[in-house]
């Protein structure tokens, strides 16, 4: 008998709790949307591995000595893993689009107010009894309005590590909503005759005008905000690498094997985060809804830019555009090509969608570096 109870200890049945069978159904959950409905599943599939595997009893995942220990020690803890995806985006990205017309800028800028609106936002619901957020928590959950996995990720993991796991679960849930967030916002902001605006063909950009910018945006980052230059160098750099067209092999690592590797083991740190402790809250629905706010403030900033921007612009501006000002690439841009080619099908928005698509990523790159020197 002493034996078959040192057996049956011996089990993970025998030490399971509710909380962690909770959890492995949510990490089970992450899979279904990963496999059978494809919600970005390069991150949800191994975020809810991750958090299965975190949650087996004995197993000893996450505790010192554990695999997904270590991965999260190395990779999130130290920031290293969403710079180095952020270096294949950016080996990834074409800023033709961008360099052509300039002045896209500044809707990548508005659809940041997203960020910022949400982080009001987050310190209100301390209003609400039950909610208890820092500065620094507010500050982490409002990044998620900037529609950027890895820039959340990175400032999560430094303001609000206990929140890392909720934070980026709702990222990348809202990143595979886009198609269905934005268009009824566009549609309520625009008129039917404003989709129908089409646009004049962005001008050819030389190849030395694609190599100076990511060094000319680089120094302007050191210069005036060196608290986003880890983020934003590691951008320019894969930029540069893919740019230059003389370093032609790493260029290539970056874009597929490195961040390839990366993101599986970015996406198990973060499932291992999945704690019951921290996501079976009340706080994780505020959580939620506040990035449903967030995504929804940027597409309606962007979108009001676009058409202020049209009134003041001798040049048609299709208002549409403004809202791929949030950084979800290119998912962004191609909801934007696709509601302009509902109001007119001669109306492709494409490449004129890019511009404010890339600077978006730069200003959620920029907002992660103010919200860590004002608040980090």
């Amino acid at each position: 008998m002493e034996k078959f109870l040192l057996l049956w200890d011996s089990t993970a049945i025998a030490h399971f709790t509710v909380e962690q069978l909770i959890m492995m159904a949510v990490g089970s959950l992450l899979l279904y949307l990963a496999i059978v409905k494809k919600f970005e599943p390069l991150l949800l599939l191994p975020i809810g591995f991750g958090a299965i595997l975190t949650h087996i009893p004995l197993a000893g995942f996450s505790e010192p000595g554990g695999l997904l220990y270590y991965i999260y020690h190395v990779g999130i803890e130290t920031g290293v893993f969403p710079l180095l995806i952020f270096m294949g985006v950016g080996a990834m990205t074409d800023f033709s689009a961008l360099i052509a017309n300039p002045r896209m800028l500044l809707l990548g800028a508005a659809a940041q107010f997203g960020i910022f609106g949400t982080l009001f936002g987050a310190i209100a619901l301390n209003f609400v009894p039950g909610f208890e957020f820092s500065l620094q928590d507010a500050a982490a959950i409002a990044i998620i309005g900037g529609a950027d996995g890895p820039t959340t990720i990175f400032l999560a993991s430094r303001l609000a590590p206990d929140l890392l796991g909720a934070i980026a679960v709702a990222a990348y849930s809202y990143m595979t909503l886009v198609p269905i967030i934005q268009p009824p916002i566009m549609r309520l902001l625009t008129t039917e005759a404003e989709r129908r605006i089409e646009m004049a063909q962005l001008r050819q950009v030389s190849k030395r005008e694609k190599i100076v910018f990511p060094l000319a945006v680089l120094l302007l980052t050191i210069l005036l905000l060196p608290s986003a230059t880890p983020l934003v160098g590691m951008f320019c750099l894969g930029n540069l690498m893919k740019e230059s067209g003389v370093v032609d092999r790493l260029s290539n690592s970056a874009q597929n094997e490195l961040i390839n590797i990366v993101t599986i083991f970015l996406g198990l740190a973060v499932g291992s985060k999945l704690s019951a402790d921290n996501f079976l809250t009340h706080e994780t629905l505020g959580i939620l809804a506040l990035g449903a706010i967030a995504f929804s403030i940027g597409t309606a900033a962007g979108v009001l830019m676009a058409k202020l921007m049209g009134k003041m612009s001798s040049q048609a501006i299709n208002p549409l555009i403004g809202a791929a000002g949030v950084s979800a690439v290119p998912m962004a841009a191609r909801v934007v090509n696709k509601v302009g080619l509902a109001a007119n099908h001669h109306n492709f928005l494409l490449m004129h969608a890019m511009g404010p698509n890339v600077a978006g990523v730069l200003g959620s790159a920029v907002a992660a570096g103010i919200l860590l020197a004002l608040v980090g």
